[in-house]
């Protein structure tokens, strides 16, 4: 025989190994670096491929097992192949050294680092064809994995792991916040701006959104019958609360069709607006909106009275309120056409201090933090630790606010503006 000939043919082989080697490498970054949500999916609508790499990875321990068996087998057997040539060219006491260092160059590059980096790239264009030559790889290497991995499971077990249970990849709700936001075009803007308010209403409570107490239009019952008619006339509302002398003594809520029936009755009295309303509905200030929202469908309402721990009415929130949390502002508020956030020509912004802190981080792109006060003026108030007798100048981290109208204790009026260059909190303050 020819001496050319066992010489081709081993390098034939070695290369062949060498390609193998790079198959083993590629699939197991692959397998463990493919999308699970993504093949759930496809596995659900019936994929077979999907559901043929969802079983392998429902046994890591298996999957990876026959991976490596077959990555050191090749790699081992490429070893003895390589040494073999270089005896033949360089002899016995070089070629083992040439051999080891240009195997492991050659491995190095060609059947570790590239096809685990292609793989990484572009896992399932590994896994894929991948999972057609393992599955019935393990089925013919399965004596020798399972014996692998008996003993490998053994000393995981005395670290604490199960390897047999399968790992549920569960997302918290900040990981899938950071998932809507990496979607990128797989999303529409608008969309993803719906999802991420949706992950966002359990961490506001009702007080964050409420209509405070003082703001509240409601009909008294200590009024006369024709001033409670004449506001009912006007009403942009459709359901009212009916109190009697003070908010905290809620009778009931009337309904905008209630109203219409009074007003069209002959001899409206009090006793029957009082027939037209419904109990009210009390809430707890802290109640997260999430809760909230499912307690409307549940009892049925779509408005409710926001009350303290002491049982005193805080405000008022409408199913309207939680809705506008995730889909933004629906409806325009007649009584109110004036923005409570107007910008100035000097491009600062002048504020309503009543203003909530949530609605200017939202309509400035801010962020102002919501711990504390619900609004400007507590916040400003809460900070000076007094109610300025003059204007006041404040500072919070970039955010400039100078209050310019303080009326029956609070403050009415405030200009503030985003100040860069401000890095440090400190105050300034001055008196008329």
């Amino acid at each position: 025989m020819d001496a050319e000939l066992p010489i081709g043919f081993l390098l034939g082989l070695l290369v062949l190994l060498i390609a193998c080697s790079a198959f083993f490498s590629g699939s197991e970054t692959g397998m463990m670096s493919i999308n699970r949500y993504r093949l759930s999916h496809k596995a659900k609508q019936g994929d077979k491929t999907s559901i043929r790499i969802s079983k392998l990875l429902e046994r890591p321990d298996r999957l990876l097992g026959v991976i490596l068996i077959g990555n050191n087998f090749v790699n081992n057997f490429a070893a003895a192949i390589a040494t073999v040539i270089a005896i033949n060219f360089l002899g016995e006491s070089l070629g083992p050294v040439v051999a080891t260092f240009a195997l492991t160059i050659v491995v190095l590059i060609f059947a570790e680092v590239t096809p685990k980096t292609l793989a990484a790239l572009h896992p399932e264009q590994f896994a894929k064809p991948a999972s057609y030559a393992l599955i019935p790889l393990l089925k013919l290497l399965y004596p020798l994995v399972w014996v692998v991995n008996l003993i490998g499971n053994f000393f995981l077990r005395l670290l604490g792991a199960r390897p047999d249970q399968n790992k549920q990849d569960n997302l918290t709700s900040e990981e899938l916040r950071t998932v809507v936001n990496e979607a990128g075009n797989l999303i529409p803007s608008r969309h993803q701006a719906m999802l991420l308010s949706i992950l966002d209403l359990e961490k506001i409570t009702v007080d964050d959104i409420m209509i405070p107490r003082q703001e509240v239009t409601g009909i008294d019952l200590e009024q006369d019958i024709e001033q409670i008619l004449e506001l009912l006339r006007h009403s942009q509302h459709t359901r009212i609360p009916v109190y009697k002398g003070d908010i905290n003594d809620v009778i009931g809520i009337l309904h905008l069709r209630g109203a219409l029936r009074l007003i069209a009755s002959e001899n409206p009295t009090k006793g029957m607006l009082i027939q037209e309303s419904r109990e009210p509905y009390f809430i707890p200030e802290s109640t997260p909106l999430q809760t909230q929202l499912l307690n409307f469908q549940k009892e049925k309402r779509r408005i409710g009275m926001v009350v303290d721990e002491y049982g005193d009415v805080q405000g008022l929130v409408t199913l309207e309120d939680i809705l506008e949390e995730i889909v933004g502002e629906f409806t325009t508020d007649t009584l109110h056409h004036q923005d409570d956030i107007q910008l100035q020509q000097d491009g600062s912004w002048l504020i309503d201090a009543s203003a909530n802190i949530r609605e200017i981080n939202k309509q400035l792109g801010w962020d102002l933090s919501t711990q504390g006060p619900k609004t400007l003026n507590g916040v400003i108030l809460e900070y000076l630790e007094s109610i300025p007798d003059g204007n006041a100048c404040v500072v919070f981290g970039n955010y400039r606010f100078e209050t310019l109208e303080v009326k029956e204790n609070l403050i009415k009026a405030v200009r503030g503006w985003e100040d860069t260059g401000k890095k440090r909190k400190k105050l300034l303050r001055t008196s008329k």
